[in-house]
């Protein structure tokens, strides 16, 4: 094997390794050390690989928000905008969650808390995937109620929190609490919030 392809699996091996490491214990548990323990390589060799560990964080990070735009995003924007793309966004949130996060730990969840009083720029990483999330799904809350499949009253952007809330409390239940029905729980108040949205606010009269 050539050792430019060489060095990549090693480099691909030890952000793997990092992400498992990270989603169980935190970004901050990462170390140059302990990441090179695990992969039986010098310290040395997974430095100059990825430099500092502030480095490793920031790999981390992009390697997540990799997998998490191929696992949610991607197969959601094949859908039709509106109710359908926003529907399956949801769908597949939650199912990656079950794949993955509730036995790994969800490293966006996790390090909101982790990072709420710290500076730097892996907090600054970290906050600005979170908000590109956010940010999609705003947008496709906005197409569905362009589309007409959502009530014209509906707000956005509590539609968002909303969702972002449900997601992160399903995840406490699942993991913290060992509710093995916390995901199905979610999805079907997902589809009661919708409900709400797409029909009985309109029968409802509006408040003076």
């Amino acid at each position: 094997m050539p050792n430019q392809a060489r060095s990549e699996l090693t480099l691909a091996a030890i952000v793997d390794t990092a992400l498992d490491m990270a989603a169980a214990e935190g970004l901050e548990s990462l170390t140059i050390g302990e990441v090179a323990k695990r992969l039986g390589l010098s310290k040395s060799g997974v430095f100059s690989r990825v430099g500092s560990r502030e480095a490793l964080q920031t790999a981390v990070l992009q390697e997540y928000d990799r997998r998490f735009v191929q696992d949610v995003f991607t197969p959601a924007m094949r859908e039709p905008r509106g109710l359908g793309r926003l529907n399956t966004l949801m769908a597949r949130w939650l199912d990656r969650a079950r794949r993955v996060e509730v036995h790994q730990g969800c490293i966006y969840c996790a390090g909101a808390f982790e990072y709420d009083d710290r500076d730097g720029p892996v907090r600054e990483q970290l906050l600005d995937g979170v908000r590109r999330w956010r940010s999609v799904l705003k947008r496709t809350v906005v197409q569905a109620i362009d589309e007409g499949h959502l009530d014209a009253q509906t707000d956005a952007e509590q539609l968002v929190f909303e969702m972002d809330a449900l997601f992160t409390g399903a995840m406490r239940d699942a993991r913290f609490l060992g509710d093995a029905r916390a995901l199905d729980r979610a999805w079907t108040t997902w589809q009661q919030l919708i409900a709400d949205r797409a029909t009985a606010r309109r029968a409802q009269p509006r408040r003076a």
